[in-house]
This record gives C-alpha cells, sequence and structure tokens, in this order.
C-alpha cells in the first residue's frame, strides 16, 4: 500500500470539492479555483471533512498513480487555502531585478536588460535592498516553472557565485585557476 496515497486529505473550512465523471476534480477556496482531470483508474472520494483516494488493484501502474494523485489533490488544496511561493536572490555586481506593473526586468550583465512577463495566476516582488525576488501564486506546479524559467537567465556559475538561485540553494564552489612560480 503507498504511505503517501492511502492517508486522508483533511478539506479546511471554506474549502469545496467536486468530482465531476473522469476525475475532474475542482477546488474551490478563499485565494481562488483550481481544476486538474486526474487518472480515471483511481476512486476519489469526500468522505466528511476528508478527500480519499482509493486503487482498484495492485497492478505496477496503479501502484504509482496512487501517491501521485494524492499528492496533487494535496497541493490543490494546500494552494487554494495558503498558496505556494519560491524565493530567489540575485548574487552580482550590478545585477538586478525591477518591477514595473505584471513585468520583472531583469540586468544580469547582458548588453540589454532581460525582460519577461508576468503568466497569469503568478505574482512576483521584488525587494531591491535584499535584491530578492518572490515567486507567488496558488498552483504550485506554476510557481515553480516560472521560478525556473527565471533561474534560467543566469543560472548560479560555481566560481564566484554569480546569477539568479533559489534562497535554499547551495552552490558548489570551485577553485580558480592560480598563476605559475
Amino acid at each position: 500500500m503507498s504511505r503517501i496515497g492511502k492517508m486522508p486529505i483533511a478539506i479546511p473550512a471554506g474549502v469545496t470539492v467536486d468530482i465531476a465523471e473522469n476525475n475532474k476534480v475542482t477546488v474551490k477556496g478563499p485565494k481562488g479555483t483550481l481544476e486538474r482531470v486526474l487518472p480515471a483508474e483511481l476512486t476519489i472520494k469526500v468522505e466528511g471533512a476528508e478527500l480519499v483516494v482509493t486503487r482498484p488493484d495492485d497492478q505496477k501502474k496503479t501502484k504509482s498513480l496512487h501517491g501521485l494523485t494524492r499528492s496533487l489533490l494535496n497541493n490543490m488544496v494546500v494552494g487554494v487555502t495558503d498558496g505556494f511561493e519560491k524565493k530567489l536572490e540575485v548574487n552580482g555586481v550590478g545585477y538586478r531585478a525591477a518591477k514595473q506593473g505584471k513585468k520583472l526586468t531583469l540586468s544580469l550583465g547582458y548588453s540589454h536588460p532581460v525582460e519577461m512577463e508576468d503568466p497569469e495566476g503568478i505574482t512576483t516582488e521584488v525587494d531591491a535592498a535584499t535584491n530578492t525576488i518572490l515567486v507567488k501564486g496558488i498552483d504550485k506546479e506554476k510557481v515553480g516553472q516560472y521560478a525556473a524559467e527565471i533561474r534560467t537567465k543566469r543560472a548560479p556559475e560555481p566560481y564566484k557565485g554569480k546569477g539568479i538561485k533559489y534562497a535554499d540553494e547551495t552552490i558548489r564552489r570551485k577553485v580558480g585557476k592560480t598563476g605559475k612560480k
């Protein structure tokens, strides 16, 4: 039995969960609404104030989908109640981030500033004093994807540590070359 899959998901007050045919799940909460079509092999039921995911058999495919489906549902419930956020740090001399409306402008040592438009459902906040970018939203997948796209504009390099990195990321530093004696 999947240890994650068999755990029930508590539905907090103010959150409604609707399950349509073909396992189309709609979760409504104080921060917004999320919809997702989950695998049809599994059974999703609302029992009281809990969501329960069960599988019909012990085939390899259904076993692997069991924990995944439960995690996706849990992320939807957490997203509409608390939301998700990723924190990015911009390191390097002259590297900075600025925000104008829905446009994120990054100065990353290129000959031109890099401009990025916030996707729908995602907001970014820039703290100019600490040079950090905060990506927020209710969909965990979209928040992580947009944060990764920002990071790829100038990934951190191992010698000086310049670039955009996640706040909780550690960069393995390398020793530079030494001169001849």
